[in-house]
């Protein structure tokens, strides 16, 4: 059964920085995606970042030069590197895995981001 692990959410004031982590156990086909997802308040799910197994990297318009995605696959986890933190950045971020052999994919619980002053 495959499980996804986050951490790293928390409070930080604009500008500052965090890191959120996820580990996947279990075993994940490739080729895949690795990716988080955020939904602020009052709004859908959306996509921040993703990488896929060959390494190509898709941002978010508004989070090019802030944020940047990598995955460790000796560890199963993706990072997602948040930097330059901006009040609109407040969401709750899910880590998502897509393998891309089968239909659907896998989510985390979520961990609460907060910029704020």
């Amino acid at each position: 059964q495959v499980q996804l692990m986050e951490s790293g959410g928390g409070l930080v004031q604009p500008g500052g920085s965090l890191r959120l982590s996820c580990t996947v156990s279990g075993s994940i086909s490739s080729p895949n995606y690795m990716g988080w997802y955020q939904r602020a308040p009052g709004r859908e799910r959306e996509l921040v970042a993703r990488i896929h197994s060959n390494g190509v990297i898709d941002y978010r318009d508004s989070v090019k030069g802030r944020f940047t995605i990598s995955r460790d696959n000796t560890k199963n986890t993706v990072y997602l590197q948040m930097n330059s933190l901006k009040p609109e950045d407040t969401a709750v971020y899910y880590c998502n895995v897509r393998p891309l052999t089968i239909i659907g994919s896998y989510w985390g619980q979520g961990t609460q981001v907060t910029v704020s002053s």
